[in-house]
């Protein structure tokens, strides 16, 4: 099963990322999910160490672009297929990283993408 990777991780519900795990948790999607506080929503533990991670298919951003800067290195390192810039994410600077790199940019929604069965 390919696994998705939330960077932006929150335990508040009223954030997307929140949202988005809990949707692919419902999905059957296998999830994993990196935050600067740790904590569990719907059975995902949130990691604050992006080296934990491996075998990611998909990361789906919910970090602001000057946010994102940090952890451009890491994000590739991944080798991801894949990473989804969802609405106020969006980071040309950072699409030109990825696609050097042979990692595919989709700026879309998560929740749209997962509500109409093209995630």
């Amino acid at each position: 099963m390919q696994k998705t990777l939330v960077v932006g991780a929150s335990t508040n519900p009223g954030r997307y990322s929140n949202t988005a795990i809990r949707r692919l948790v419902d999905n059957n999607v296998e999830t994993t999910a990196f935050g600067i506080r740790g904590g569990t929503v719907s059975g995902v533990q949130i990691k604050d160490n992006l080296v934990d991670f491996q075998n990611i298919d998909t990361v789906t951003l919910y970090l602001s672009p000057k946010n994102q800067k940090e952890y451009y290195q890491s994000i590739v390192d991944l080798k991801p297929r894949r990473v989804i810039f969802n609405p106020g994410t969006e980071n040309p600077e950072f699409y030109e990283i990825l696609e050097n790199a042979g990692i595919e940019v989709e700026v879309a929604c998560t929740l749209v993408l997962l509500a109409t069965g093209q995630y």
